[in-house]
């Protein structure tokens, strides 16, 4: 949230206090919304544009100013929590965990599971996603965050399961052999042992 201006900033607050707690949706008219934060509609068209360029939410506008468009705010940016569906409970649970393990089996990635990645586990569970699908998802995210780091390139590390919400998707679009994902597994492997024996030797670790 840093890197946002203090208007985008002012805008985002405005929509998360807004918008439905269970869909992170909100209806929006820009002319109101200029209202509402004493700005002018362009500055709020601008705002909006940082905010997505950001990949904090998604807009859809309608063709005519004066009609509403549709804001959605991103899983790693909406600050409120899904409530779980009674009966799911105990299956949720055991699904959310089993990502809060396997996010700390990694160097490359540094994480504390924030309510956002717990209400996108808790999606994922609801759109009943595979383990499976996210554990390949998680091996292949991984193994390209290793090969850019080893190849040079200045990036921090994984802080967050929505880092791996495109690639889940890209997995399961996927047709590959449960051979393929052993060499991808192994290929990990490989690639962490030797970030972490550079780091070791003196390479510079990436923070």
């Amino acid at each position: 949230m840093t890197l946002l201006s203090d208007g985008a900033f002012k805008l985002y607050v405005f929509l998360c206090l807004r918008a439905d707690r269970s869909s992170a949706r909100l209806e929006v008219d820009q002319s109101n919304i200029a209202k509402s934060l004493a700005k002018s509609r362009r500055s709020v068209i601008a705002y909006f544009e940082e905010l997505c360029q950001q990949g904090i939410c998604e807009v859809t506008f309608a063709t005519n100013q004066h009609t509403r468009g549709v804001v959605t705010i991103c899983d790693a940016f909406w600050p409120y929590v899904i409530q779980m569906p009674a009966g799911e409970t105990e299956g949720a649970a055991n699904y959310v965990k089993h990502l809060r393990m396997l996010l700390g089996t990694r160097s490359c990635v540094v994480h504390a599971f924030a309510p956002a990645d717990e209400k996108l586990a808790h999606t994922l569970f609801f759109d009943r996603v595979p383990i499976e699908q996210i554990e390949r998802a998680f091996l292949l995210g991984c193994t390209r965050k290793y090969v850019s780091w080893l190849n040079g390139q200045i990036s921090g590390p994984i802080v967050s399961l929505g880092y791996f919400r495109s690639i889940v998707d890209e997995v399961a679009q996927m047709d590959t052999s449960a051979d393929y994902w052993r060499y991808i597994s192994e290929s990990l492997d490989k690639y962490e042992r030797a970030w972490l024996a550079q780091s070791a030797d003196g390479g510079t670790r990436v923070p």
